[in-house]
């Protein structure tokens, strides 16, 4: 999920500390001026490798630096790897020259050998790291995750101070993206010293990107990013100091924002429905899609016939320009719009496959009968898990009321949790449907596929289908048109069966003060103050 987090999208907000002097006008020149800004919910860890939700994945990306990077228009380029480099041995073979100029926040070299002890420690087993498998296609990375092997085993080595190699096991196309988002270094005394304790609070955790995390204890609502001294680009960015706070509340946010004590905030449902017309509000796409996921490891949710009336029974044109209302766009299959394009026309795979997600009371109504019979009950009470956000709690109450008014016999309870005892229920599958998401750090529809693969520690269906992981698995061993059939396919079987029931897709509205320049976003990335400048 963004950078890859399994998390129910919602907006958040809780008065920090520092706010008083955030608003104050200053009378010294811009570049000394600070940003204020706000996040939907406290982050958890600011270690790359065992990070697993989208607050501490923004955190990440304001003070990380991996090989790669995304430039103020998003477009990817070298970080701390000198240049983009094309791979050898039919693509599963990189070899990285690193800047000699790139320092970590304590004065430190980034060497070559701190990407092998990120990667290392990713994979280890031990550390469970929820979203190892972004390493799946490292040579040696199965057998390091089931204990067979050691991770100095995995395929990364250092050749040198500044010079890393990476094997893979098969080209990855989306490589890349990883190499920006994902694979990052980690100062390697550092992590020594501070073992478990790594990335708990700002200080303990060393940054090697255009800013240093400072006053977060690791439990409160507000901190620092300033700019790294040591960062090699120092000097273009504009942007000195950054104050966060967290925004658990809608109003609190805007009301910081229309009284200019913070120049970015987000807002969802309400506000941007009533307010579509302010200038300063930008609604963006995510690469994102929100689901409706069934727990086939409880008897009454391990249904097809079941999925299928769940899925039919919601009009997600409906849901999107009537209860949202905020920009985000229906789901058609399970890959999101802007995700993926076929190689050989350059066309949008979810325009190209289609609508598999149809509007349908009547077949609904059929399904549903097929499921009573199935489970031989008249009546049946299933409860649906949400965030405690008023985007998550609307959709809720949608699925509920088009479920009860045409399912004779569902009897729909609401559960809404904060977000943190919602991960926790997903991760130990204590849920029987579960209104929840992901976000991708990569262009490409394995990603949002793989969600429903047997061997996807993500998985939190338990869903299993040999069809469907055949054809998945086959698209791992091709490239090109071919690898791009086989995904559409993928795409076609898991839609055709429900493995899971894909929403919508959301868009992230934001409101941003028109004193400020530079903060642009995409399907991947939030803006990176790095960029940001006062006008």
């Amino acid at each position: 999920m963004k950078h890859n987090q399994i998390v129910a999208f919602g907006v958040v907000a809780a008065m920090g500390l520092g706010l008083a002097a955030c608003g104050q006008k200053s009378t010294s020149n811009k570049a000394s001026q600070t940003l204020n800004v706000t996040l939907p919910d406290e982050p958890a860890t600011v270690d790359p490798n065992t990070a697993y939700d989208t607050n501490s994945a923004s955190m990440i990306l304001q003070t990380m630096e991996g090989l790669y990077k995304y430039d103020q228009h998003n477009k990817l380029v070298p970080g701390v790897a000198t240049k983009v480099v094309k791979p050898t041995n039919h693509g599963k073979t990189y070899t990285f020259t690193l800047r000699r100029d790139a320092k970590w926040s304590n004065g430190d070299p980034v060497t070559a050998q701190d990407f092998v002890t990120s990667f290392r420690r990713t994979v280890d087993p031990k550390t469970k790291a929820q979203f190892a498998s972004v390493y799946q296609y490292f040579k040696n990375f199965n057998a390091v995750q089931k204990g067979k092997l050691s991770p100095t085993k995995l395929g990364v080595k250092a050749l040198g101070p500044h010079k890393l190699q990476v094997q893979l096991t098969r080209a990855v196309p989306y490589f890349n993206d990883l190499a920006a988002s994902k694979y990052l270094p980690l100062d390697t005394k550092v992590v020594k010293k501070y073992g478990l304790k790594y990335g708990t609070n700002a200080n303990h955790a060393v940054y090697d990107g255009p800013y240093k995390l400072t006053g977060w204890t690791g439990t409160n609502s507000s901190w620092r990013y300033v700019k790294n001294p040591d960062y090699y680009n120092a000097g273009k960015v504009k942007m000195k100091r950054v104050n966060v706070t967290v925004a658990k509340d809608q109003n609190t946010g805007v009301n910081l924002f229309k009284s200019d004590k913070v120049q970015e905030t987000t807002v969802t449902g309400q506000y941007v429905r009533e307010n579509k017309n302010d200038p300063q509000m930008k609604t963006h796409l995510l690469g994102r899609i929100n689901y409706l996921y069934f727990n086939n490891q409880k008897k009454l949710t391990n249904s097809t016939n079941l999925r299928q009336a769940m899925s039919y029974i919601i009009d997600r044109r409906q849901l999107t320009q009537n209860v949202l209302q905020d920009g985000s766009k229906p789901a058609l299959s399970a890959v999101p719009l802007g995700d993926q394009t076929n190689p050989a026309t350059g066309q949008d795979m979810a325009k190209e496959v289609g609508n598999l997600l149809p509007h349908n009371v009547k077949k609904a109504k059929q399904y549903w009968q097929a499921y009573l019979k199935e489970i031989g009950k008249k009546k049946v009470t299933l409860n649906l898990l949400t965030d405690d956000t008023d985007e998550d709690k609307h959709v809720g109450q949608y699925i509920q009321s088009a479920a009860e008014k045409a399912l004779k016999g569902l009897n729909v309870q609401v559960t809404s949790l904060p977000h943190a005892q919602h991960v926790s229920r997903d991760f130990a599958g204590n849920f029987e449907m579960n209104l929840t998401g992901w976000s991708t750090n990569w262009l490409d529809a394995s990603d949002f596929l793989g969600l429903a693969r047997d061997d996807n520690s993500v998985n939190f269906t338990h869903w299993k289908d040999a069809k469907f992981d055949q054809l998945a698995h086959q698209a791992d061993n091709l490239t090109g048109e071919s690898r791009y059939k086989k995904l559409v396919a993928a795409d076609q079987r898991l839609m055709a069966v429900k493995g899971y029931v894909p929403l919508y897709q959301p868009s992230e509205a934001k409101l941003i003060s028109k004193k400020i320049g530079g903060l642009n976003y995409s399907l991947l990335n939030e803006a990176q103050y790095q960029y940001a400048y006062w006008k």
